[in-house]
């Protein structure tokens, strides 16, 4: 058995995470593979720090528009294959989905669509949900061990928000998102922080705008799923919420290989 450390972190732009020590920090945290979303850039937009970082191979899917959408994997293994995207020409120009086959698991670094903007982008990530889960179940039906991180920008319960009565009626806490999270599980996905930890005001992102995250009004939308039949590699699945530099907050899951 190899130990493993995934981390996943909604950067909230790449490039403005690296004036705030993204690479000494991804240096001295030393994960397996680090997972970032909405690195808001394209690669020829990047500085040659943050493409060839020591030890690591770099990969990147960027949306057609610029400072926009983007995720991006840092890995020290090779994976076997990488794939950007569903093949679906609508979500995939947006950049939002890096598909990695590491032979004894396929990871999935995924930047969910917001649904706040209006009720067209509502439909847009509610019709990404059905496609992301569709593409998964097929891979699942081959007997592939699937790890899914990223930002899924739906709150589950009432446990993984600070207000959730306040937000009933708020995109990222809508019934028919909610569902869908319900639906995900439902088809053989786990959701990896809380097959570990059951406790409340456990959050990964923070609104800028209230000076919340010193007060802890957070929602927990940054999510490791993992297939049933990969739970028996996991040891473990965290949040960070000490590691500041964006809106969000790292995540990390432990695995065994």
């Amino acid at each position: 058995m190899t130990k493993m450390n995934i981390i996943s972190w909604n950067v909230n732009g790449i490039r403005a995470v690296q004036k705030k020590g993204f690479v000494e920090w991804l240096q001295k945290e030393q994960p397996d593979i680090l997972c970032v979303q909405e690195t808001k850039a394209q690669k020829q937009q990047l500085k040659d720090e943050l493409i060839n970082i020591d030890g690591y191979n770099s990969y990147f899917s960027s949306a057609e528009r610029k400072g926009y959408s983007g995720v991006a994997i840092y890995s020290k293994n090779e994976p076997e294959s990488i794939r950007c995207g569903f093949g679906i020409e609508k979500f995939d120009r947006e950049g939002r989905t890096l598909i990695a086959d590491y032979g004894d698991f396929v990871l999935f670094n995924t930047y969910f669509p917001n649904g706040k903007a209006s009720s067209e982008r509502l439909d847009y990530k509610m019709e990404f949900y059905d496609a992301f889960l569709e593409y998964a179940d097929t891979l699942k039906g081959k007997g592939r061990k699937l790890i899914i991180c990223g930002d899924v920008n739906t709150a589950h319960r009432e446990i993984d928000l600070a207000r959730p009565k306040e937000n009933e009626k708020v995109s990222g806490f809508l019934p028919e998102e909610r569902e869908w999270i319900d639906k995900l599980l439902s088809h053989g996905y786990v959701d990896t922080f809380r097959h570990f930890n059951k406790e409340p005001e456990q959050y990964t992102w923070w609104s800028m705008r209230t000076r919340a995250r010193e007060r802890n009004v957070g929602w927990r939308i940054d999510y490791f799923y993992a297939s049933e039949n990969a739970m028996g590699n996991i040891t473990d699945s965290y949040i960070m919420p000490d590691v500041t530099g964006s809106d969000h907050c790292p995540i990390g899951l432990e695995l065994d290989i």
